[in-house]
């Protein structure tokens, strides 16, 4: 596009803001008002046409650079390096949340493969020692460590109101 046409076209995009502006009767514009902005729209629409250009030029931010090697961000048993800041996390889906990115979206934008890790490898693992000892996991009735059977618990004793003494007379 030559630079007549998109001066033209920055002109004529003004000059409808102003009418549509104009048009609106909850709008109270003197005559002295209207030039002041068709001047303001002016400049706003050729600095968003000057920008787009610029943008539109230039090559798309889609490859990434990770802040450290995939090798260093899983060198830790205890903590994941994020490849986005360089900081340790011991789970990474909070801190990827906080970027707007999915683990999904995290693995795609580094080109990693779909079982690298998004928690740390010790904290994992503490996490399945304290849900196996409160009995996650275990099906009802299931047998507790060992050989040894779990004690059937006793029934509890119905709820309801207490039956009083006959009063004796």
């Amino acid at each position: 596009m030559n630079d007549e046409t998109a001066s033209t076209n920055v002109v004529e995009l003004a000059t409808e803001l102003t009418i549509a502006w104009l048009s609106n009767p909850n709008t109270r514009a003197s005559g002295e008002d209207v030039p002041a902005f068709l001047r303001t729209m002016h400049d706003a629409v050729s600095n968003l046409s000057s920008s787009t250009s610029v943008t539109s030029s230039e090559e798309p931010a889609s490859d990434y650079t990770p802040a450290v090697s995939v090798r260093k961000s899983l060198a830790s048993k205890d903590h994941l390096i994020s490849l986005i800041d360089g900081k340790p996390y011991k789970t990474l889906r909070r801190h990827l949340a906080g970027h707007g990115l999915t683990p999904d979206d995290y693995r795609q934008r580094f080109g990693l493969k779909p079982d690298y890790p998004m928690v740390a490898e010790n904290y994992s693992q503490a996490r399945r020692d304290m849900a196996k000892k409160i009995g996650l996991g275990r099906k009802p009735g299931a047998r507790r460590g060992g050989g040894e059977e779990a004690a059937p618990t006793p029934a509890p004793a119905p709820r309801g109101r207490r039956k009083s003494a006959p009063a004796e007379a």
